[in-house]
């Protein structure tokens, strides 16, 4: 008999019905395709919603998570599965903790990701502790990504769809948290197969669409948010060149980030610009060629580290970094200056690094995640 066949699907050595589960339930497919599930194979599932912000503004706004429609989703998907669901006001606390942040982060000329900053600061820390207050063996997400157990404890791993992938927004997950949480949907191959699971279950959001942008920002629209919540933020400015030559005006710095080369309004040049740098205080937008916009060398700070040998145990680390969401992971030597700071070199120099964005850490070869940190200035 192997030896964790007395373990059942979530890795506990007992019954599923005497096995609590908190599902995080966004009202979207994933994760009310995860609490069916498990409340099929008998566990004993609690479904909890976070409302984040005003669901009364966003209940008719198509892809919006965690407001309005969601919530109501999510509680038929409870009624439908006949398992205990609640919801819990944490508009305060996002606003507070992710909002605000992502607000001043801009108006500094960074480029932030609140979505990384809502798992770290409310999903997997307050709802989480929630979790536990209920006696929960574990909590479970519709997250994308895998969970194993390795030979030094818990590891985090890309979910075994790539187009799918979610590690990067979660690479702040601590190995505590990890030893808690449960990622039922990583290993499945198609976002297809889960729409088919939700369909199984008769469940009414298996054809659902998928949450679009950043939850609290209607059709991408980051610049009027940020001037709603910090009125005078797209005060206008300059456009310099890198040798400070004015060559036009802009419409306030929230409108810009490292890389843009649209809507620069500077036309009728010889060769195209690019954004390379933001002043915010200067209220200046600087351009230059498409050159200056590689960088090598990456300061990286606020470093959640996943490897099995502590961060300072060697003086370089060789593996893949991550600088945004939406490129592929490139190697990289990082050379740790603390515990939670280190300086990363690319092997191959990379454009439109900005401050405000992840560097998630990876194996060169394989899935494993070694976790990440915040990039802290654009350009090294």
């Amino acid at each position: 008999m192997p030896k964790d066949a007395a373990l059942n699907s979530l890795g506990f050595a007992k019954p599923p019905a005497d096995t609590r589960v908190v599902v995080a339930m966004s009202g979207g497919v994933d994760s009310s395709a995860v609490a069916a599930e498990l409340a099929s194979e008998g566990y004993d599932v609690v479904g909890i919603t976070l409302q984040l912000y005003d669901h009364g503004a966003a209940l008719a706004k198509k892809g919006a998570c965690c407001a309005g429609r969601d919530i109501h989703d999510a509680r038929r998907v409870a009624e439908a599965m006949g398992f205990p669901h609640y919801v819990l006001d944490y508009e305060n606390t996002f606003r507070e903790s992710v909002i605000d942040e992502f607000a001043d982060a801009y108006l500094a000329g960074a480029t932030p990701v609140p979505c990384i900053r809502c798992n770290e600061r409310v999903k997997f820390r307050d709802l989480l502790e929630t979790a536990r207050d209920l006696d929960a063996d574990c909590m479970a997400t519709g997250h994308y990504i895998r969970r194993f157990d390795g030979p030094a404890g818990p590891e985090l791993h890309r979910a075994a769809d790539p187009v799918r992938d979610q590690s990067y927004f979660l690479f702040s997950t601590t190995p505590e948290q990890l030893a808690y949480l449960r990622f039922p949907l990583g290993g499945l191959e198609t976002k297809a197969e889960t729409r088919a699971l939700a369909a199984k279950h008769g469940l009414m959001v298996a054809d659902k669409p998928d949450s679009q942008d950043i939850c609290f920002v209607p059709d991408g629209n980051y610049a009027k948010v940020i001037e709603k919540l910090r009125p005078g933020a797209a005060d206008p400015g300059e456009i310099v060149d890198m040798e400070g030559r004015v060559l036009g005006q802009h419409r306030g710095v929230i409108h810009y980030t490292i890389g843009q080369r649209r809507g620069l309004g500077i036309g009728g040049l010889a060769d195209p610009l690019y954004v390379v740098r933001l002043d915010p205080e200067a209220r200046r937008v600087i351009v230059g060629p498409k050159s200056a916009l590689a960088t090598r060398t990456v300061p990286v700070r606020e470093i959640n580290w996943l490897g099995d040998a502590p961060f300072t145990s060697r003086p370089e680390w060789h593996l893949s970094v991550k600088l945004r969401s939406t490129r592929p992971p490139a190697e990289a030597v990082i050379r740790p200056l603390s515990e939670t700071e280190a300086e990363v070199d690319l092997l191959s120099p990379e454009e439109g690094v900005s401050a405000g964005q992840a560097c998630v850490f990876y194996a060169p070869e394989g899935t494993r995640v070694f976790g990440g940190g915040w990039i802290w200035k654009g350009r090294g």
